[in-house]
């Protein structure tokens, strides 16, 4: 089993799949999810639980399918509200008012990390191999929701919404608790040296420890070490953060990956809420 001894819960209802982490069960307050590939109606490249529009994909199948992870993970369709991802560092900030956007209202362009201290406001943000980062605050009780892909993560968007939540809502980042999800793995995600450049600069990280020469131009970088990194450096407690080490490249079966597929793909959602008074976790 591909999730055994991982920090990863692979949960079914209804006939779709979607992925839970441990250290967010923990937190009563909190409702969570990851979407699989398993259990919506797209097909073909965007088989089956495509949660990306604008690829192609008719928009009915793509409604249809967070119909299904809303009704399967237990959250509600009209809380919805997205990101607008260009892989920058921009955090907002959103409450009930801006529920909608990215669904059945337009969105803010350059987002890509949504904050919230209010119950009834899921944050939604999209994957096919970048790092999602997740982020709770039990004392003050806010959550944030992260895109880290290999540009947001070497301009350290696990530290920019660690600053946000503190501006906003007065978190302090001891108190973080901080999930780094699926995302294409220290195995998998190859590159060349304009791109090891960039990486190899952030040396208070110790990068030579998470980067990999492989020669001929060509390294191995572990983006989930250098955002792991990044976040302890920006006050999270190394026991406060768990790293999901689960691959989108080596489990593209389970999970869009872009790089497995070449581009032809669907698309991944994670999906993060503080739960109301009255609201009780399965």
């Amino acid at each position: 089993m591909i999730l055994q001894g991982k920090q990863v819960k692979l949960n079914r209802r209804n006939g779709v799949e979607f992925l839970t982490f441990r250290a967010l069960e923990a937190l009563p307050f909190v409702a969570h999810a990851f979407s699989t590939r398993i259990g919506g109606v797209s097909r073909n490249e965007f088989s089956s639980l495509n949660l990306a529009f604008g690829r192609g994909d008719p928009d009915e199948n793509v409604t249809e399918n967070y119909r299904r992870i809303c009704a399967a993970a237990g959250f509600d369709e009209d809380s919805l509200v997205s990101s607008s991802q260009v892989h920058k560092t921009v955090i907002r900030r959103v409450g009930r008012e801006n529920c909608g956007e990215g669904f059945n209202k337009p969105k803010p362009a350059g987002v890509d990390g949504l904050i919230t201290n209010e119950a009834g406001v899921t944050l939604v943000t999209h994957y096919a191999d970048c790092v999602p980062l997740f982020f709770a605050d039990p004392v003050h009780k806010a959550v944030g929701l992260s895109h880290a892909g290999w540009r947001g993560t070497a301009a350290r968007i696990g530290a920019e919404t660690v600053r946000a939540l503190s501006r906003e809502f007065g978190s302090i980042a001891r108190d973080l608790v901080c999930v780094i999800g699926p995302s294409i793995g220290p195995c998998c995600f190859e590159v060349d040296s304009p791109v090891y450049e960039v990486f190899s600069r952030m040396t208070d990280l110790s990068p030579d420890e998470w980067i990999h020469k492989d020669g001929g131009g060509k390294y191995h970088i572990d983006l989930w070490e250098a955002n792991r990194r990044a976040l302890v450096r920006a006050g999270v407690p190394e026991q406060n953060i768990a790293v999901s080490g689960l691959c989108t490249q080596c489990h593209s079966d389970l999970l869009f990956s872009h790089r497995a597929t070449k581009g032809k793909r669907g698309g991944l959602s994670a999906f993060l809420a503080l739960r109301g008074e009255g609201d009780n976790a399965d």
